[in-house]
């Protein structure tokens, strides 16, 4: 069986479906597939397929977005909006084949615990008593010990709920990894929301969570008023940082780790001591700041009438963020603020911005600062717009 799953695409020749994308879904050997989740990543936009597999969607002016068909037990696929718009098209879904693990991790209690804790910090955010994946009981840990790599699958759709943003969420996880050796943290899912509250509570803190966000950001870049939305953009670059320790430093302390591996009660140097303090309290590089309060034409082009964050180095985003409250009933900025920043790693690729805050290939677009903490407790669909 192929690893991947199959995509036909059938031309319509001399018929229009406008906004709708039509077709079919099926095994690899021709049978149907119904009530598979045809939805647009990060939307609301979502159907599902009949008996007989087929199924319509109105993408509503969404041309950029993602097409997901998901259903459990079977592989998910992924195909973008702007290759579909006037054709009729036959999707193949593969069985889901058993995941591949590492070092699968014991399932005990305390594991459970010990595990779960630390992904829905680093997945949900710290707010779990309002934040909450109703089936993660069906989340699967590995773990690879030699290189402290942790990985998360879900074999199943997470159903979310978000009581603090009034959404349901069913979200797809495709991947989960913690590289603890390198301090990072990488995720990459589908997403579909469901509206479960229109409380003004619930506004307020949707506000909160756009302003300042990446989706706001990156909105702004594309309407080309990053400065009259209260974003500050600085030119960063990378430089040595000499008080880490170098190559050959790195090397003699790696020799003595492997020593002490076969004689653990050996005393190490204090030369080789100071060297581990290095690395261990060091960065290897250092951020240094060019120019201050550069514009979109700086780190943008426009092709076509497309927009492009083309930049070879670091932006840093700065942002005043004001809160809102509610005041007789009505939802007001807060006259208190604070100052984040946020850091945008470009570095030499290239990355389409499309008008409702996403971008061609998210995932590979590096954030750091507040636009990293903002994790699934914070997330709003594509079409949210201030104060729904």
């Amino acid at each position: 069986m192929k690893n991947i799953l199959s995509l036909i695409v059938m031309l319509l020749y001399g018929f229009s479906f406008g906004q709708n994308i039509n077709g079919n879904v099926e095994t690899e050997n021709g049978n149907s597939i119904s009530n598979v989740n045809v939805y647009i990543d990060g939307s609301k936009i979502a159907t599902l397929s009949t008996a007989d597999g087929s199924f319509s969607i109105d993408i509503q002016n969404q041309k950029n977005g993602t097409l997901v068909f998901q259903k459990d037990t079977y592989e998910s696929k992924s195909i973008a909006i702007n290759t579909l718009i006037g054709k009729k098209i036959k999707v193949v879904l593969n069985k889901f084949k058993e995941i591949d693990e590492i070092v699968l991790i014991p399932y005990t209690e305390e594991a459970y615990r010990t595990y779960i804790r630390y992904f829905l910090e680093e997945f949900l955010g710290f707010d779990q008593e309002n934040v909450k994946i109703k089936n993660q009981r069906t989340l699967k840990f590995s773990y690879d010990k030699k290189n402290k790599i942790l990985k998360v699958k879900a074999p199943k759709t997470l159903i979310i709920i978000n009581k603090n943003l009034g959404y349901e969420i069913q979200y797809n996880l495709i991947s989960f990894e913690t590289d603890f050796n390198n301090h990072s943290v990488s995720y990459a899912g589908s997403s579909f929301f469901k509206e479960i509250s229109q409380k003004n509570i619930v506004k307020e803190n949707r506000m909160d969570a756009y302003s300042g966000s990446l989706m706001h950001f990156l909105r702004s870049v594309y309407q080309k008023n990053t400065a009259q939305e209260g974003f500050i953009v600085n030119h960063i670059v990378k430089i040595p940082n000499q008080n880490y320790p170098t190559e050959e430093e790195l090397s003699r302390l790696d020799d003595y780790r492997k020593i002490l591996k076969t004689n653990p009660t050996m005393k190490l140097p204090d030369d080789i001591m100071k060297i581990s303090h290095r690395k261990n309290n060091e960065k290897p590089y250092l951020l240094a700041l060019i120019k201050s309060k550069i514009g979109e034409e700086i780190y943008t082009k426009t092709l076509s009438g497309n927009v492009f964050i083309d930049f070879k180095d670091i932006l840093q985003v700065n942002f005043k963020k004001y809160f809102y409250n509610i005041k007789k009933d009505k939802i007001v900025k807060s006259e208190t603020s604070t100052n984040k920043s946020s850091y945008l790693y470009p570095e030499k690729d290239i990355f389409e911005v499309y008008p409702d805050g996403n971008c061609s290939n998210p995932t590979e677009l590096l954030a750091q600062g507040y636009f990293s903490e903002q994790k699934i407790g914070k997330l709003l669909p594509l079409d949210y717009k201030m104060g729904d």
